[in-house]
């Protein structure tokens, strides 16, 4: 009897391995045919090439688990994939933990069959041509932690019920055409969050209003906060009826003729005096001389225009003290009064102060710029503004007037029509879009390495801050570099972290005191950003949520380079020499982000080695450093140009 249960016991041991042997290569082979099917049915580059005769788990992009049983990742990014997904074909791949199909060119709908990749935690489908509604079936993926559906063609309304997905940390929506209000969406774990640049409406859910106002701009007609712009009462009063109640028509027949006489005496009487007090306003108003009345407040904030006017008109020795100080030989003419009286409009807030687009009565546009939190004395204040006001480039927006009050810091800038670098890489992506070509990024990449070799060896001052919404540009491209030299004005402790986010230099988080390597750090974080399209200061820009620098690297370090650059280069095609342009760009941007600040190089032969990848062409384009070095008037005209939002 033992011996009999003993073989059963080995019989039945030997069956389940086999079994678990069988069921295993069924699943595999299942998924092989699934990611075949795909493959098969979407054009792509010849990066990806599946070899059919090897396994599976050593196919580009593919990671399979410790077994090497199941698929947990797909993650194409960037390979030229162009047009639908299929159905019944990665909605297959029922244990795929990651799927990462971004920046290529997919169109169509999101296959429904997606709704069965229950174990999925995330998806990252962002800088494709998806159009279509967000799948019903998505409320079921309840392990999903990120979803970044952004700069698409989405529409239709947002489902409440992505509720559902309680483990959600990153939910990006931006630059679709979602419609519609904003659901309620009570997810604890949501840190990352983005819908601006759609066409959603109504108000903001007081649940979402702990996310910033940049999660929300672009939508017209939302409201609420975090916006400026408050949400109209659902419910306005009712007009009164213009005939009288039905009671009171009831008393009115009860009144006798005396009554009615009484009170149409008293009306008059009291129209009488109405009309009295009217006219002795109206000749009161006439005496007061013109000098004197209120100006206009419609633009600058009350506490500005209320402040700053009342210093003003307080005598003239105290509007001597404290009036518009100008630079540059009177290329403007108006005083604080008139800048009052200018009606204005908010450009951006930022962590220095709120900048105002300022148009004067005789159409003058300029861009004031109202500081906050500064740290300084009026004197030390004003020793800085004359430093920064006698610095000359024609990449550097120049400072053309400030004005110092107890209360109130204002800086004066051109206005730049063109807006922002930041702006123009980082704008809606969808159809219509100009991308900005290589010769473009180069031109930009150049000016601004000229405006900040200036800036570093004649001005022998750091910028501070470098970012590509620092960065603004002419009608034609050129590059101004703006808010140069402002670090000094502030405490130490308030120039932290969140004012150079994704820019910050390594060093910068002890000393807080920016240096000319830690410039070097920023600009090669710009030039990483011209390279790849994407913004240096969002929380995560993969699967990782790494940093742009040190994504790069693990890219490059992995020989997917091709990989790094922005999909809208790769499409723009140019032949050998301009991806040959790219790396040699994408070398002295890796320079730049060195970890050790004395190892990275100087601006001098930064611009050196950028002026080595375009060859000896002396264009606009292509410029020689010692030919730039030397100019310093060509300022552009003040109607074209704009200050940056810190």
């Amino acid at each position: 009897m033992a011996v009999s249960l003993s073989s059963f016991s080995l019989f039945l041991l030997t069956w389940l391995c086999f079994f678990n042997g069988g069921v295993k290569s069924d699943v595999m082979a299942s998924d092989k045919h699934a990611l075949v099917s795909f493959i098969s049915n979407v054009p792509h580059e010849s990066r990806v090439e599946w070899n059919k005769t090897q396994p599976i788990c050593s196919w580009v992009g593919i990671t399979c688990d410790q077994n090497q049983s199941r698929i947990f990742s797909l993650r194409l990014p960037g390979v030229g994939l162009v047009g639908p997904i299929p159905a019944n074909t990665i909605g297959r791949l029922t244990e795929l933990r990651v799927l990462s199909l971004r920046s290529n060119r997919l169109s169509g709908e999101i296959p429904p069959d997606f709704a069965g990749l229950k174990n999925l935690r995330s998806l990252y489908l962002q800088n494709n041509e998806i159009s279509g509604e967000i799948p019903a079936g998505f409320s079921g993926l309840n392990r999903l932690t990120h979803l970044d559906l952004s700069f698409n063609s989405l529409s239709g309304s947002i489902p409440f019920s992505l509720n559902n997905l309680t483990l959600l940390f990153a939910l990006l929506l931006q630059n679709n055409s979602f419609s519609g209000p904003i659901p309620s969406l009570n997810l604890p774990g949501l840190n990352r969050f983005n819908l601006s640049h759609n066409r959603l409406n109504g108000s903001i859910p007081i649940i979402l209003q702990r996310f910033p106002a940049s999660a929300f701009e672009g939508n017209l007609e939302l409201c609420g906060d975090p916006l400026p712009n408050p949400c109209k009462p659902f419910f306005e009063a009712p007009a009164p009826s213009p005939g009288l109640n039905p009671m009171v028509r009831k008393r009115s027949k009860r009144l006798s003729t005396a009554g009615i006489v009484l009170i149409a005496i008293a009306a008059s009487v009291l129209l009488f005096f109405c009309l009295l007090l009217l006219l002795c306003i109206c000749r009161k108003r006439r005496r007061v001389p013109a000098k004197t009345q209120k100006p206009s407040e419609r633009g600058l904030p009350e506490a500005v225009a209320s402040s700053s006017k009342d210093e003003y008109m307080s005598g003239s020795h105290e509007g001597e003290r404290n009036k518009l100080v100008f630079f540059n030989g009177g290329l403007y003419n108006f005083d604080l009064e008139d800048l009052l009286r200018a009606s204005a409009e908010v450009l951006g807030k930022g962590s220095v102060g709120t900048s105002y687009k300022a148009v004067l009565e005789d159409g003058t546009t300029v861009v004031v710029k109202r500081l906050k939190d500064v740290a300084v004395a009026k004197k030390e204040f004003e020793s800085q503004m004359e430093v920064l006001g006698k610095i000359q480039h024609r990449n550097l927006l120049p400072l053309r007037a400030f004005y110092f009050s107890k209360d109130e810091k204002l800086l004066v800038y051109d206005f730049m029509v063109a807006g922002s670098l930041s702006a123009l890489l980082h704008g809606s992506r969808g159809s219509g879009r100009t991308p900005l070509d290589w010769d473009g990024r180069m031109r930009i990449a150049m000016g601004a390495a000229r405006g900040l070799a200036h800036l570093h060896t004649n001005a022998r001052l750091p910028h501070g801050n470098i970012k590509s919404s620092n960065v603004l540009l002419t009608p034609t491209h050129d590059p101004c570099v703006a808010d140069f030299g402002l670090n000094p004005l502030f405490a130490p402790s308030s120039t932290g972290a969140h004012r150079i986010a994704g820019y910050r230099a390594p060093e910068l988080i002890e000393t807080r005191k920016p240096s000319f390597k830690s410039d070097i750090y920023s600009f090669g974080v710009l030039l990483l950003e011209l390279l790849t399209g994407k913004a240096p200061n969002q929380a995560a820009l993969n699967d990782e949520g790494i940093d742009l620098p040190r994504w790069v690297q693990s890219v490059v370090r992995e020989e997917w380079t091709a990989e790094v650059f922005d999909v809208e280069l790769m499409r723009g095609g140019g032949g050998g020499e301009v991806e040959e342009e790219m790396v040699q760009v994408l070398q002295v941007a890796m320079a730049c982000v060195g970890g050790v600040p004395d190892q990275r190089p100087g601006i001098s032969e930064v611009l050196r080695m950028l002026e080595e990848v375009r060859g000896n062409d002396t264009d606009d384009v292509r410029g020689s450093s010692e030919e730039r070095s030397k100019e310093s008037g060509g300022h552009t005209p003040p109607e074209v140009t704009r200050v940056a939002t810190p």
